[in-house]
């Protein structure tokens, strides 16, 4: 195949990596505003006057039980979040930009890892699991949460082929 065929694609052309990189730049500021507060301890169950606490109550009194007062294996979903992911997002984003095709593998070791754990896991447990983490406003916590499933599934499509760049999607 002539080395041209095989090109990466200018970013113009790959309005879907634009997509993909505003969508991990809100991630990167989700995963230090929401979720390093309860990995890290901090409570938010009342409103204090911060904005960070303040907008955590907002967003899980009413819609995150789990979240606002989470066992220890959730404090660890969220400190993926916090220090993992968030390390992550930090590389994709520039790869995605720049269409570097390396990051195939780790997108999609990523994409996998947190459709199954806030996908199955702690969707589960919100709407099937123990009563007192059941959320009590569905709607919400799907609009604040169904994007950390549904983007990564779409990474997860749109790495599913060697040189994700060479293409449009």
């Amino acid at each position: 195949m002539p080395e041209s065929a095989t090109a990466n694609l200018p970013l113009r052309r790959r309005p879907i990596d634009i997509f993909f990189a505003v969508m991990f730049t809100v991630f990167i500021v989700t995963s230090c505003i929401a979720d390093m507060l309860p990995t890290l301890g901090v409570d938010f169950s009342q409103p204090t006057g911060s904005f960070l606490v303040d907008s955590n109550y907002w967003y899980a009194h009413d819609a995150d039980p789990l979240f606002m007062h989470p066992p220890v294996w959730m404090r660890i979903v969220t400190g993926l979040s916090a220090f993992v992911y968030l390390v992550f997002y930090l590389v994709l984003v520039p790869a995605l930009l720049r269409g570097w095709n390396w990051i195939q593998l780790p997108a999609v070791i990523y994409a996998t890892a947190i459709s199954v754990i806030t996908g199955v896991i702690v969707f589960g447990v919100e709407f099937f699991g123990e009563p007192e983490f059941q959320t009590q406003n569905p709607l919400k916590f799907l609009a604040f949460n169904l994007p950390y499933v549904l983007i990564p599934l779409l990474l997860l499509i749109r790495m599913r082929k060697p040189s994700p760049f060479t293409r449009r999607f």
